[in-house]
């Protein structure tokens, strides 16, 4: 035996010492030839390491190496473990020697429950990204890397270049590559969602902004109920107060509860909610929730004049804010000018300015009312000629979502009442916004292939609030033009708007409590920075999907 393999061998017993942190050397069988040239001991070996607080781990182990006369450089030691045949073990070629010990006999070191049971692949969506998260979990000595099987599927998939590392939002032409329909809210096939699309996301995440839509519709119900009650020639109808208490009461709780969910979404997801501001068709529903309160306000079992004006400026100022930040965008934003995100949630962007015009003219603020008014049918009209004239290049919308379609008669609808309130009367004026929504009104009734809708979605309750307002704007029409036509016009439109509300409640209830698929992933909100690699969507595509 050379000088050198000599050297090697030292070393390789030192390496073997140093992890097992005791291994006797002259418990070592070194075999030349498969001869013996030292005896083994006849007593079991081990090795100790002490893991603190006053735990020591001990492991029987026995080293055996078979060293070939001429010694070549390929020649590997083989650590043997009693519980493993010999031949086995010398089956397996190991880079270096490796002391393996018997599993049952070594107690696991416990992590704690936070460390074993933390899913951060969904920590890029929440508050702070998980930075602060990540921190505490340092100084506790937590390991931050993930499990094998999380890195494998879905994330791994995808290259650091490609995904947002530094927490950046997609820009609104990303926003329209990576995502189709009339919302973007399916991801396209050659995309990779920076989310695993294979299993079920918190709860959290899922919620959607467009959830308050469910409170546009029944808060519209108990203006439509007040409003029934007070007409003059609705008094036929002999409507209760206790039918506006009960809805208006129900809309409270549902609003309540909506909006507490959205702002525990907030608080542990801000990054997703940043995400849905900046898509080009969620920020419209930003709007939303203040126009609910406004229904609200409006919908309340008292005259809206003995209401304190605190609440109307508490409710318009986030609109305001809102429309110099949307409109603006409109006008001088490259990526998000009008004529590249038109689409029929805009008109949620509009129909704010409109009820907080009917809802501050009921409350004596006359001029308010007129310049939120101005405001709203400016943009309007702009919206209305804008959606018209849209490209030949524009993707068909899928049948699911074609209920956004009736957007289009809440502003005129909406914004005939306003201008009634604010000129005291009926008049030409109201009267010409009231007809151009009748019309859209019928002509989307006409289209019957649209209610051939397989799959539900939130997408439904753009059916109820439009529905409502025509039947609220028909009630103050027949108010003006009272005959037996316009009362039979307004009881009809009232009638399938209540039918609607109800319907739709009802299988919202169903779809959340029974079939729970009321809220599936929201792949909007999961889009890459960047265009991932061709490479990343071969990968995707080719991922096999879990068991």
């Amino acid at each position: 035996m050379n000088l050198r393999f000599k050297v090697h061998i030292v070393a390789t017993f030192r390496r073997v010492c140093r992890g097992s942190c005791m291994a006797p050397m002259e418990k070592i069988d070194v075999r030349m030839n498969g001869e013996p040239r030292c005896a083994p001991s006849p007593e079991g070996h081990a090795f100790s390491a002490d893991v603190g607080g006053g735990m020591t781990i001990k492991t029987p182990f026995s080293v055996s190496l078979s060293v070939p006369a001429s010694p070549s450089s390929d020649a590997k030691p083989d650590v043997h473990h009693p519980a493993v045949p010999l031949k086995q073990a010398r089956q397996q070629s190991l880079p270096s020697p490796t002391v393996r010990g018997s599993a049952a006999e070594v107690p696991a070191i416990r992590r704690s429950d936070t460390a074993r049971k933390r899913d951060r692949r969904f920590d890029r969506l929440r508050t702070f990204s998980g930075r602060l998260d990540r921190q505490l979990s340092t100084l506790r000595g937590l390991s931050q890397e993930l499990p094998a099987a999380d890195l494998e599927r879905g994330s791994a998939k995808i290259s650091e270049e490609d995904t947002d590392e530094d927490h950046d939002v997609p820009t609104a032409g990303r926003y329209f590559d990576a995502l189709e329909g009339a919302e973007l809210d399916t991801l396209r096939s050659t995309e990779v969602a920076v989310l695993p699309k294979d299993e079920l996301w918190p709860f959290l995440l899922r919620f959607p902004i467009s959830a308050f839509g469910m409170c546009l519709g029944v808060s519209s119900q108990a203006m439509l109920w007040k409003t029934l009650e007070s007409e003059p020639s609705m008094a036929f109808l002999r409507v209760r107060p206790a039918a506006n208490h009960a809805l208006w009461w129900v809309s409270v709780a549902l609003t309540a509860i909506v909006s507490i969910v959205y702002l525990l979404k907030i608080v542990f997801y801000f990054e997703a909610v940043r995400r849905e501001f900046h898509h080009p068709v969620r920020v419209n529903f930003f709007f939303a929730p203040w126009v609910a309160c406004l229904f609200l306000v409006k919908g309340v079992p008292l005259p809206e004049w003995e209401i304190h004006h605190v609440f109307w400026y508490l409710l318009m100022t986030p609109i305001l804010c809102l429309d110099l930040k949307i409109y603006g965008q409109w006008m001088f934003s490259g990526e998000r000018r009008l004529s590249k995100v038109a689409n029929p949630s805009n008109h949620l962007a509009v129909v704010g300015n409109f009820v907080g015009a009917l809802l501050g003219a009921r409350m004596g603020l006359r001029e308010l009312s007129i310049f939120f008014f101005a405001v709203g049918l400016a943009h309007y009209a702009v919206l209305f000629v804008t959606l018209y004239q849209r490209l030949p290049t524009n993707v068909q919308l899928p049948k699911e979502l074609h209920p956004v379609f009736f957007l289009f008669v809440a502003a005129p609808s909406v914004a005939s009442m306003a201008w009634a309130r604010i000129s005291g009367e009926f008049n030409n004026g109201a009267k010409l916004l009231y007809f151009v929504s009748l019309f859209l009104y019928v002509s989307l009734v006409m289209r019957v292939n649209l209610f051939r809708v397989l799959r539900f979605s939130l997408a439904w309750w753009a059916y109820t609030f439009p529905m409502t307002s025509v039947a609220l704007a028909t009630v103050l029409y027949s108010s003006e033009v009272n005959n037996m036509l316009t009362q039979m016009v307004a009881v009809g439109l009232s009638g399938i708007a209540v039918v609607t509300v109800i319907g739709v409640l009802a299988t919202t209830v169903y779809h959340a409590f029974v079939c729970g698929d009321l809220f599936p992933n929201d792949i909007s909100i999961a889009i890459t920075q960047k265009r991932p690699k061709f490479s990343n969507i071969l990968a995707h595509l080719h991922l096999p999907s879990p068991a």
